[in-house]
């Protein structure tokens, strides 16, 4: 899952007292951003399989911290300490943290079993990779539909800024576009590690533009 794990983020952003998008953007793939990190100085692995799952060919074979229940819990525990530290604001805290852990639910959903609890066996996933027509619409389905459940509680602060939330809508099917269909990787070399922290990086940066585009509406 990719843009799918955006989904929580934004049906998190419509809370009166949740951080803002682009945090909660960032939270979403906190795992992610982890595990690519880990894996650029290998402390985490994974390889290049291809025919591994119908739709990815990535053997995430060695990710015991980032993408084990008791790690994503770990990490979604610090960010929501690092929110409360710099805010105070423990709510909000609570709901970055629960955007973070929910990046091992759904993955959970469409890996091939490679999750763990701790990070030793029994390894889970339910492997919806290799199911494409369950996983597309799905994917699709909560993103879209948690974007515009945003857009029905909030609205652009000003006339200029209403295309904001279209523009984010084009940059996260491009995104997905291109995982979906574009050349799978030959390597799990530096270039694409580097490549999947740019492509967080970018959406949350589009997310935390349009964040400051937006204002809660009144309820």
């Amino acid at each position: 899952m990719f843009i799918g794990h955006f989904a929580p983020a934004m049906v998190a952003a419509a809370h009166p007292r949740a951080p803002g998008l682009g945090t909660l953007f960032v939270a979403g793939q906190l795992l992610d951003f982890g595990f690519f990190g880990l894996a650029l100085v290998g402390v985490e692995n994974f390889r290049i399989t291809p025919g591994i799952t119908r739709m990815v060919p990535l053997d995430l074979y060695d990710m015991p911290y980032t993408h084990s229940l008791l790690g994503s819990a770990v990490l979604a525990a610090a960010f929501a300490l690092l929110i409360w530290l710099v805010t105070r604001n423990r709510t909000g805290a609570l709901i970055g943290g629960a955007v973070v852990l929910s990046h091992w639910f759904l993955d959970l959903l469409v890996h091939a079993p490679d999750l763990t609890l701790a990070g030793a066996p029994p390894k889970l996933g339910f492997g919806l990779w290799n199911h494409p027509l369950i996983e597309m619409p799905l994917e699709l389905g909560i993103t879209f539909g948690a974007l515009a459940f945003y857009a029905i509680r909030t609205k652009a602060i000003s006339p200029q800024s209403k295309y904001a939330l279209g523009l984010l809508a084009v940059l996260l099917l491009a995104m997905q576009s291109v995982n979906w269909f574009g050349p799978e990787p030959q390597s799990a070399d530096m270039a694409m590690k580097l490549t999947g922290l740019i492509a967080f990086s970018i959406a949350a940066l589009a997310a935390w533009w349009v964040g400051r585009t937006r204002r809660l509406k009144q309820s």
